[in-house]
């Protein structure tokens, strides 16, 4: 079980999907959460109940409005965390549990803020890159602005946090061809560890 990880911009998805290509099997937290929160969402009788109204729109949760509100609002943002994180997890489970790869790689953006992360994953993999890439990259696929992307970058771990708790680290500064060479060397390894454990 490997938890890959990093902040906003750094590649996370990118680099999950490359394992995937090469065979692991992907569960993706994210995924999961737009899936609760979107039309039809099993989440969004809840949102509304807690947030309001306003914050449904076109049949699933307004993101824009609820990213505004929860990043200037902690109890906000706290509220909402309880609301999806027990059900995200939940779905992680059921997800894993059916997993049919060599092994598995959830996808977690918050796994060093949650306090059993190491009772979660036998491996932390942190894809890192510097600051300036990561506001440089969300600028460059989304509408938010500098401060929006910073303020974002603050409710997360800092960079020196994750690659304190990293067992595996990919540098994803460079380019794409640079990322899928350290991926096919991490799914080496992690298919080593998991033919070993399958064999004890």
């Amino acid at each position: 079980m490997v938890g890959l990880t990093g902040g906003i911009g750094s590649g996370k998805s990118a680099a999950a999907d490359e394992f995937a290509r090469l065979g692991a099997s992907v569960v993706d937290t994210d995924v999961i959460a737009h899936t609760l929160t979107g039309a039809g969402g099993a989440a969004l009788p809840e949102i509304e109940r807690v947030f309001g109204r306003q914050f449904i729109r076109a049949g699933a949760m307004d993101r824009e409005r609820m990213r505004q509100h929860v990043f200037s609002d902690a109890a906000a943002r706290k509220a909402l965390e309880a609301l999806l994180h027990p059900r995200i997890r939940e779905e992680t489970e059921r997800l894993t549990a059916a997993a049919t790869g060599p092994y598995v790689l959830q996808v977690i953006p918050l796994l060093v803020e949650s306090e059993d992360y190491r009772r979660r994953v036998d491996r932390v993999l942190v894809i890192d890159c510097p600051e300036e890439i990561q506001v440089a990259r969300v600028r460059e696929r989304s509408a938010l602005s500098e401060a929006q992307v910073r303020a974002i970058m603050r409710s997360q771990a800092s960079r020196a946090e994750r690659l304190a708790a990293a067992d595996d680290v990919i540098d994803n500064s460079g380019t794409i061809d640079a990322l899928r060479n350290q991926v096919a060397a991490l799914h080496r390894r992690y298919l080593e560890s998991a033919s070993k454990t399958s064999r004890s």
